[in-house]
């Protein structure tokens, strides 16, 4: 008789803390890191259950000046480039979503119609130069016909077989999209790679993949190495699941947000209105059984019930008490030196600058000092705004032998990634037994503005379910016209 009693008095107040319009969260959520990361899950926290929320708090941490995280815009002689994450995939189903709620434009991705693969002596290949804007629609057409038949000159029906190994991953990718009722609540990368069959691409190389998949030697060591030296800076050895979010970011259907993909964050936090505090990094977390303690540069301290980390923790230095266990982990640094002025023809055993495509990807070579350089915008009759990346900082004599004229110049050293190596191993997105949450662990998996929407999301379910203790199924809904993304052809 007490046991039914007590199992009496639980479902009632269960039922209470689901029906009362009263129902009211912890008061105070913080964050640290005001990226895509944690700018989402503001939104989602706050858009994403069925509990009343407008007594929850949320503080936003940034230790720079503005927000954006990774995707904070360079200044260059007025105008703004993506200084990181530049490209947004057309199935990129989040991204697609905040956009439109936010009223932002589309523009064009930084990618390049004419393509050159650069081994440090000369062009291995070029796809033809794009035909004058004035051209007709059938000589175009003609064009994009020659162009094609170049590739498959060059590289087969592994082209072929390349895009299938993309269309399968974004197949499953896209199943984080499914009504919340349809899909889990995850408390480890792992599990939820696993629910959509993604896991084993995280433990082999993409070489290993693609090599099954039926590519040439040809294609990986040419093609896909000038793309993910260009997406992730390292070479196809990195591991799988990675390489193929980098392969899936060569597609033609990609965007951008016009005036810079930082504006997604910006946007997510005005609307969402948290408390944000720039200029101010924190140093510690404790946890005091009933709270967390955080204590900032500033030397100030606050009190949190709920603390999320949407920051990579591998080069920032957060002391926690008790200490949190992490696998180890190393961030890949691309640095990206903006230039504006003139590419050297020379340089590249050419006569003429025009005959320098727009954009040279480069090979896994020790003779090759960059991953890759792209025009950004031209200005007129020898002005150019270039994008470089590279693995280490270029000198400025390395820089005058690549330049004929350079006016502006602009470095940044971006911990951008981690620095991919299969076997991955995955940190849990709950750090503790309590509310301790860390977004980033999911860039082990693969790193890019979607992927973390996709974690954010998840780990703001999994932070309401647990301060709630009960069904995800009663206290989820999905984003309005969640629908309608879900339809979008593949």
């Amino acid at each position: 008789m007490a046991t039914s009693h007590l199992l009496l008095s639980l479902l009632l107040l269960l039922l209470s803390l689901l029906s009362s319009p009263a129902t009211s969260l912890p008061t105070s959520i913080c964050v640290i890191g005001s990226g895509i990361a944690g700018s989402s899950l503001s939104f989602f926290l706050q858009n994403q259950t069925a509990i009343p929320t407008a007594n929850l708090s949320i503080r936003v941490f940034e230790r720079r000046g503005q927000v954006g995280g990774r995707t904070a815009p360079v200044n260059i002689s007025g105008d703004l480039f993506n200084a990181g994450a530049s490209i947004i995939h057309g199935q990129n189903l989040h991204a697609i979503r905040f956009a439109e709620l936010l009223g932002l434009d589309r523009a064009d991705s930084d990618g390049a119609d004419w393509l050159g693969i650069w081994d440090g002596s000369g062009f291995v290949f070029k796809t033809l130069k794009p035909p004058p804007e004035s051209s007709s629609a059938t000589y175009k057409w003609w064009h994009d016909i020659a162009d094609v038949l170049l590739l498959l000159k060059r590289y087969g029906f592994s082209l072929y077989r390349m895009q299938r190994f993309v269309i399968k991953l974004l197949e499953k990718f896209i199943l984080f999209y499914k009504e919340p009722e349809e899909r889990p609540i995850f408390e480890t990368v792992e599990e939820m790679l696993k629910w959509n069959d993604l896991y084993a691409l995280t433990q082999r190389t993409l070489e290993q993949e693609l090599i099954d998949a039926g590519l040439s030697a040809r294609l990986i060591s040419e093609l896909v190495t000038v793309i993910t030296r260009i997406n992730y800076g390292q070479s196809v050895v990195m591991s799988g699941l990675a390489g193929a979010v980098a392969l899936a970011g060569s597609n033609a259907n990609l965007w951008s947000v016009k005036g810079g993909n930082w504006l997604l964050a910006r946007g997510l936090l005005e609307l969402t209105k948290p408390t944000l505090h720039l200029h101010e990094k924190i140093e510690s977390i404790s946890d005091k059984d009933d709270h967390y303690l955080l204590t900032s540069d500033i030397g100030k301290e606050y009190e949190c019930d709920v603390t999320v980390i949407a920051t990579p923790l591998d080069e920032v230095n957060i002391t926690f008490v008790p200490p949190v266990s992490l696998p180890s982990r190393r961030m890949q640094h691309t640095y990206t030196t903006f230039i504006r002025g003139l590419l050297n023809p020379k340089y590249f055993g050419l006569s003429s600058v025009e005959d320098i495509p727009d954009l040279v990807g480069t090979l896994e070579t020790p003779d090759v000092p960059f991953s890759s350089v792209s025009i950004l915008k031209k200005y007129g009759e020898g002005d150019f705004a270039y994008k470089i990346f590279s693995r280490a900082e270029l000198d400025d004599s390395l820089l005058d032998q690549l330049f004929s004229v350079r006016k502006d110049t602009v470095r940044i050293d971006w911990p951008a990634y981690p620095h991919y190596k299969a076997p991955e191993k995955f940190a849990p997105f709950l750090l503790d037994q309590r509310h301790l949450y860390y977004i980033n662990t999911f860039e082990s998996a693969a790193s890019c503005i979607e992927t973390s929407a996709v974690a954010a999301e998840n780990v703001a379910r999994l932070i309401i379910s647990r301060l709630l203790q009960s069904s995800v199924d009663q206290n989820i809904k999905p984003l309005p016209s969640s629908e309608e993304f879900l339809h979008t052809d593949l």
